[in-house]
């Protein structure tokens, strides 16, 4: 991460620069709307000749006002061009119009976290998700994810399935390499993952270990798909030390699970797992690490994540350091027996053994 290291910018540049960030809940709306509204695909149909406000306002049921007021504020942040006297729909314009990562974090940011941000102050401060509260009353978004609200629920399975779903497709052939009869996921959410285990490959019997709230919903989908028998589940909470896992499994696999939880946290799940595991087992973390990633909009992404898990999450968890993650890896008791960076959108994929 190379990039990182030195400071881009000039005081000139700094200074506006500065200004972005100042303004930047404004104009996060300002795209956001542009976006809901029909503005910009009204911009990307007419193509290179673009459209004047008039017209805009005619095609989407904008007033002239709404077009003009917020397609300026578009003009300086480079979503559109003007070309007098028409608006023309420029390259950040198109992402924001069709890319699905952008599409994730944008609808994310506003419907998960952008109320609770205002009190990420609190939150650095009292090690606590502070903001969970303009959501629901937790301990942890975990907690509620399966009664969270309508909308901030559908983009927060759209966020984490946006990530991890293209990751899958290209890791069941490596996973299912050894022909494991047995797979505990640890983490596994709404299974996904087990489904897709259990559709690879006729033999595996999957059992998720997570909250009985996750593990209810993961079950529900389960008898959706003709699964019931082969997908079972194992109530954990990874916070309570006094619990153990279960034994028996052939593989072991967490996926975005670990970012979940604080360095001593992981330390304990991994330990935990260690003592569980048979010495033949092999276990399979797949994350996300922001100094692993190719272009600088991932880590961008990565870091700014952390701070949703801060304020909303569990108040002491992050996407962390690579190097950092490795030697909590090696301090529970296991050895790497292969890193594979840049799977998917980012994922490193880590394979472990147990130590002797």
């Amino acid at each position: 991460m190379n990039s990182f290291q030195a400071d881009p910018y000039n005081a000139l540049n700094a200074k506006t620069e500065a200004q972005k960030l100042a303004f930047a809940p404004i104009v996060f709306h300002a795209a956001r709307t542009l976006r809901d509204l029909g503005v910009l695909a009204a911009l990307d149909d007419a193509g290179s000749q673009g459209l004047n406000a008039a017209a805009i306002a005619g095609k989407t049921g904008v007033s002239e006002y709404g077009v003009k007021v917020l397609l300026d504020m578009a003009v300086s942040a480079h979503i559109v061009t003007w070309q007098s006297p028409n608006y023309v729909l420029a390259n950040v314009g198109h992402f924001l119009l069709y890319d699905g990562m952008t599409r994730a974090n944008m609808d994310f940011t506003a419907d998960v976290c952008y109320a609770a941000m205002a009190h990420l102050t609190e939150s650095i401060e009292t090690g606590s998700p502070a903001g969970l509260k303009e959501l629901g009353q937790w301990s942890s978004i975990y907690e509620g994810l399966s009664t969270l609200p309508d909308k901030a629920k559908e983009s927060w399975f759209q966020f984490d399935h946006f990530y991890s779903d293209r990751s899958f497709p290209l890791l069941l052939e490596k996973v299912f390499t050894s022909k494991p009869k047995k797979l505990f996921d640890i983490g596994g959410n709404t299974g996904k993952w087990a489904t897709q285990c259990c559709n690879y490959d006729a033999d595996v019997e999957v059992t998720i270990i997570d909250l009985p709230q996750q593990i209810e919903m993961a079950l529900e989908q389960a008898k959706v798909n003709g699964l019931e028998g082969r997908i079972k589940g194992h109530p954990f909470n990874a916070l309570d030390n006094s619990i153990s896992l279960p034994e028996g499994a052939d593989v072991w696999w967490m996926s975005q699970f670990l970012d979940c939880f604080s360095p001593m946290e992981i330390l304990s799940i991994l330990r935990r797992v260690r003592q569980a595991m048979s010495p033949q087992a092999t276990v399979y973390i797949l994350e996300l690490f922001w100094d692993a990633q190719k272009y600088e909009a991932a880590s961008y992404s990565l870091n700014a994540t952390s701070l949703y898990f801060t304020c909303l999450a569990n108040g002491n968890s992050r996407f962390y350091r690579c190097e950092e993650f490795l030697q909590i890896v090696e301090e529970a008791g296991f050895e790497v027996a292969e890193q594979t960076d840049n799977i998917g959108l980012g994922h490193t994929l880590l394979t472990l053994k147990a130590r002797p």
